[in-house]
């Protein structure tokens, strides 16, 4: 209510400005004839300085600021899966009943091109992980999130996720099963619906992890080609991960 007030006090003192400097004018020059041609020029004028300014201006700053935005925002992406994101995708691959569908789809090469990340893509986003609860190495998961924790609450606090919601949704759900796990005093001797409990939490994470992994690589593909050649030796949907240049 104070802003609105305040706008409405500065409003009027424009106008109030302005009519004093027509008035000005008119007793300098006594003529009306020449303030009314000029004003309703300035008036014919003002729908296109809008366009102009407001619409055409600020649209392309607001668009630079964005993909400035977004520019940080990979830099935090790419610095996630350094930190977490690939020890995640590699140590949880290995206890999905359909790793070998998921490692198929998402084997990414040097031969691929816009065809096959748009399939991969449409893959990873509809991807239902089947994880062996019963098999899970949990205190595992359990190590790597812990070792992290306090770097995945400072990505939380970066007010340019808001920009990038299915970044900010696998931030969630990557924090979300580390409180669970740590919630729990012992990993063994878990009941049947708290395994269950965990085998959803872990599925819902690495379907958001893949999806973004896949959006960052062909990000790199186009803009760091350096690193894109790194990850295409040490991505662990292939057979033999090696960052060895073979």
């Amino acid at each position: 209510m104070k802003g609105y007030r305040i706008l409405l006090i500065a409003a009027a003192a424009f106008v109030a400005v302005s009519v004093l400097l027509y008035y000005v004018h008119y007793l300098i020059f006594d003529d009306p004839h020449h303030i009314f041609i000029y004003m309703i020029g300035d008036f014919a004028f003002l729908p296109l300085e809008v366009f102009i300014v407001v619409i055409v201006i600020e649209r392309v700053l607001s668009r630079r600021e964005k993909q400035a935005i977004l520019y940080k925002l990979n830099m935090a992406i790419g610095a996630y899966y350094s930190e977490i994101g690939n020890a995640l995708l590699a140590g949880t691959l290995k206890y999905f009943r359909n790793r070998d569908e998921i490692a198929r789809n998402l084997n990414v090469n040097s031969e691929w091109a816009a065809k096959e990340f748009k399939e991969a893509s449409a893959y990873a986003y509809n991807l239902k992980a089947d994880v062996d609860i019963q098999q899970c190495n949990l205190e595992e998961i359990k190590k790597i999130l812990s070792e992290k924790r306090f770097y995945l609450l400072t990505l939380l606090e970066n007010p340019n996720l808001l920009e990038h919601d299915r970044f900010t949704d696998l931030l969630w759900a990557t924090t979300h099963l580390d409180e669970e796990l740590q919630a729990r005093p012992s990993l063994k001797d878990i009941p049947e619906s708290d395994l269950a409990h965990l085998a959803i939490d872990i599925e819902r994470m690495y379907d958001h992890l893949v999806s973004e992994w896949l959006d960052y690589i062909q990000h790199l593909k186009t803009a760091y080609p350096f690193l894109y050649s790194l990850v295409l030796r040490t991505h662990p949907f292939q057979e033999r991960p090696s960052a060895v240049v073979g």
